[in-house]
């Protein structure tokens, strides 16, 4: 994998692009200083397909699957989806709010929308991620803390932390412990 870099639109040079619609400005003068790490896989445990980049974009036929009829409406959307192979697809520049988190709080602080960067990991609460998830994960998270310096490694949280009995991943499959691990050595 190539060095990734963030261009002047805060947009990661050399990943593909899918601008979703679902995502606005951040609050004047909020700094991002939080990083999410969820996870995604549609229909539920299968991967592979386009229907992430379907629901983030509000393209989702409700018809494809029964599943699709509860979430084709909803308005919703991450910074960046890191597929199986390691691939990054990014939905929303990292400067600007991305709709991932919902109803969240995180150090005392509500609308962790306001200040965090979205990152999907395609996956389950209770399969692996791969290998390659973690190592661009890893150069990822690397990335965004280098251009948002207000992250650091107690900044960088789950979705099952900052929304509590409402959410439940990336879950009890994540190591966090190799995780954090991994950016503090690639952070220095």
């Amino acid at each position: 994998m190539n060095p990734l870099t963030i261009d002047n639109n805060h947009w990661l040079i050399g990943v593909k692009q899918v601008p979703s619609p679902f995502f606005d400005q951040r609050p004047e003068g909020e700094r991002v200083s939080l990083l999410v790490v969820h996870n995604i896989s549609l229909p539920p445990g299968q991967f592979g397909g386009p229907y992430i980049e379907q629901l983030f974009t509000g393209k989702l036929n409700p018809d494809e699957h029964p599943y699709f009829e509860l979430i084709s409406k909803f308005r919703v959307s991450a910074h960046c989806l890191i597929r199986r192979n390691g691939d990054i697809i990014q939905f929303v520049p990292l400067n600007c709010r991305a709709w991932h988190a919902g109803v969240s709080h995180f150090a005392g602080r509500d609308k962790c929308n306001d200040f965090s960067i979205g990152i999907e990991l395609e996956g389950t609460d209770t399969l692996p991620y791969t290998q390659a998830q973690y190592q661009v994960l890893t150069e990822l998270t690397r990335v965004i803390m280098e251009n948002y310096p207000q992250i650091d490694v107690s900044r960088i949280t789950g979705h099952e932390f900052i929304a509590p009995g409402r959410k439940t991943d990336p879950g009890l499959a994540f190591d966090w412990r190799a995780f954090k691990t991994a950016v503090a050595k690639a952070s220095r």
